[in-house]
C-alpha cells in the first residue's frame, strides 16, 4: 500500500482486536484443544483497494479483529514475544511478517507501526531457515525476504520453531497469516521445496489439535466479536445443521477451499440455477466476487452504479435497510445474505457522508465482478455462514450463521471423517466450471487462475476516487 496514494473516502470497516482469552470448559474429563479469544472493532481503508494488494499469484480458537471487510488476529513471536495484528486469509498459506528495517516501515507516515512487525535479532528463540520467501501479488507487489522459524504464540496457544516469512521488502503494512493448504505455500510453488508446517498443520503435529480442521465465525458487519476455531466447532455459533460438501480439486490437486455453488436468487428471484460453478472460500477478500452476467442481474436489480475502471458499484445507502436476501445454494445447503450486509459504508477524510448528484447517500455494495478470474465468496458473503474447513478429509461444511450468539457450546473435531452435528450431502454438483482438470501438482495453475482474478478487479487507489465521481457520487477527499 503507498501511502502517498491513499485515498480518504474509505469503508466504514472495523476490525477484530484480540481483548483476551476466553476459556473453554471441559468436555468429560478431557478439556478440548481449543484456543478462544474475545474481540473489539475499529475502522480501516477500502476494501477493493486491499483486495488488489492481498490475494495471490483438539481446537485452537483466535479472536477476530473485525475491519467489517477485513479480519485479524492478534499473536506474539519471538523471546521476549513482539506483538503482531495478523490479517487472517484462508486464500493463502504462508504466514509472514514486515520487520521495522524495510523500507515501507521506515517511511515517515510509520505505515507499520499500527500493526507491528518483527525484529529477527530481538529474539532469542530466532532461527534461520532460508532466503527464498517471495510471495508476489499480481500489481507487481508483494513481499519478499527470509524463511525463518521462532516461538509463536495465538490464543494462549503457543508453538516452538512456526515456520514464516520476514519481509525486508514489502508494499502490505500488515503481516498475512495464511491457514490455507500446505501445498499452496510459496515455498512449494516458487522455490519447489516441500511443504512446512503452517500454523493449522503445525498445531496438529505439536498435538494442539487432533485434526487440521478448522471453523470461521466472523459475525455481522457491526459486530465488535468473531473468532475462529482450531479444531473445533461451536454448535451456539450457527442455525440448524452443518451440511458437508467436498472441495474441488484444482488440477488434479486440493490445494484452496474452492467448492461447488449451484444457484444464486435476489429477492426469491432467479439470478442463476442449474450451476456447476467452482468458487473461491477467502476471508482475506474483502467483497464477493461473481461471473459477470450474475453481477450484472444482481446491479439491474438494486439499481447499482458500476464503475470498470475501479470494479467497484455503489448504491444508495438506503438498501441496507431492504428485506431482500442474496442467496447462494450449494446443492442443498443455502446461504442467504442480507442487504445490511452487503452495503458498506463510505466516509470522507472529514469524517462526511458521501452522496450521489441528486443529494442521496452513497455507499460500497459488496458483489464485484470477477472477469475472467476466479470466482470469491469474501467476507461479504462469509459473514453470514458458519464454515468448517476440514483439510485433513478436503471438506467444507456449512450452516446459516447465528449473528452475535450470547452462549457457547465448543465440541473438539475428533481425528477420523466425523464432524459433530454435521451432514454429508448426497449427490453433491461437482464443478465443472472455474477449476482446472489435469494432474501435477496443480500449484502453478491453481497461482495463475487466482492472479488473473485479482487483475479483472485490480484498481490503483487514486482510481478508487475517480470512481465515486464517475458514479456520481459528489463528496470525496484524498489523503496524503
Amino acid at each position: 500500500m503507498k501511502t502517498t496514494e491513499l485515498c480518504a473516502l474509505v469503508a466504514g470497516l472495523a476490525y477484530f482486536e484480540v481483548a483476551h482469552a476466553r476459556n473453554i470448559p471441559n468436555i468429560g474429563q478431557t478439556a478440548p484443544k481449543v484456543v478462544s479469544l474475545s474481540t473489539q472493532r475499529k475502522g480501516i481503508p477500502n476494501p477493493v483497494h486491499r483486495d488488489r494488494l492481498r490475494r495471490r499469484a483438539g481446537s485452537v480458537e483466535a479472536s477476530l479483529d473485525n475491519q467489517e471487510t477485513l479480519y485479524f488476529v492478534n499473536a506474539t513471536i519471538g523471546t521476549p514475544a513482539q506483538s503482531l495484528r495478523l490479517h487472517l486469509d484462508t486464500g493463502s498459506s504462508d504466514l509472514w511478517v514486515n520487520t521495522p528495517s524495510s523500507t515501507l516501515c521506515e517511511e515517515r507516515s510509520q505505515p507499520c507501526g499500527y500493526a507491528g512487525s518483527y525484529v529477527a535479532n530481538s529474539s532469542s528463540t530466532y532461527e534461520y531457515v532460508g532466503d527464498w520467501f517471495n510471495i508476489s501479488y499480481v500489481d507487481g507487489s508483494g513481499a519478499s525476504g527470509d524463511y525463518v522459524s521462532d516461538t509463536f504464540t495465538i490464543g494462549g496457544t503457543t508453538l516452538d520453531r512456526l515456520q514464516f516469512g520476514i519481509g525486508y521488502t514489502s508494499t502490505s503494512a500488515q503481516g498475512i497469516l495464511g491457514i490455507g493448504y500446505p501445498v499452496n505455500e510459496v515455498q512449494v510453488g516458487r522455490a519447489g521445496k516441500d511443504a512446512y508446517d503452517n500454523l493449522p498443520k503445525a498445531m496438529v503435529t505439536a498435538g494442539k489439535t487432533a485434526r487440521n480442521a478448522y471453523s470461521l465465525w466472523l459475525n455481522d458487519l457491526d459486530a465488535s466479536t468473531g473468532s475462529i476455531l482450531f479444531g473445533g466447532i461451536d454448535t451456539e455459533q450457527y442455525m440448524g445443521t452443518l451440511q458437508t460438501l467436498p472441495i474441488q480439486a484444482n488440477a488434479g490437486v486440493f490445494s484452496e477451499f474452492l467448492i461447488t455453488l449451484t444457484a444464486v436468487d435476489l429477492g426469491g428471484q432467479s439470478i442463476a440455477k442449474n450451476q456447476a460453478l467452482a468458487v473461491l472460500l477467502d476471508s482475506g477478500s474483502s467483497l464477493t466476487y461473481l461471473p459477470n452476467d450474475m453481477v450484472q442481474t444482481i446491479y439491474d436489480q438494486v439499481s447499482a452504479e458500476y464503475d470498470s475502471s475501479a470494479g467497484a458499484a455503489y448504491v444508495p445507502c438506503s438498501l441496507a435497510s431492504n428485506t431482500s436476501t442474496l442467496d447462494f445454494t450449494f446443492t442443498s445447503p443455502k446461504i442467504s445474505v442480507t442487504m445490511g450486509e452487503l452495503v458498506l459504508d463510505l466516509v470522507t477524510s472529514g469524517g462526511r457522508q458521501p452522496t450521489f448528484n441528486d443529494g442521496e447517500a452513497a455507499c460500497l455494495f459488496g458483489v464485484a465482478p470477477a472477469g475472467s478470474g476466479t470466482n470469491v465468496l469474501g467476507d461479504t458473503f462469509l459473514r453470514s455462514a458458519y464454515v468448517v474447513y476440514d483439510i485433513d478429509n478436503n471438506q467444507i461444511s456449512l450452516a446459516q450463521t447465528k449473528f452475535n450468539a450470547t452462549t457457547s457450546n465448543v465440541k473438539e473435531i475428533p481425528t477420523g471423517t466425523s464432524l459433530p452435528g454435521a451432514t454429508v450431502v448426497s449427490n453433491s454438483v461437482a464443478a465443472t466450471e472455474g477449476v482446472i482438470s489435469g494432474s501435477g501438482n496443480g500449484n502453478a495453475s491453481v497461482g495463475n487462475t487466482k492472479s488473473s482474478g485479482v487483475a479483472s478487479v485490480a484498481m490503483s487507489v487514486s482510481t478508487y476516487a475517480l470512481a465515486l465521481l464517475s458514479a456520481g457520487v459528489t463528496t470525496y477527499a484524498t489523503l496524503y
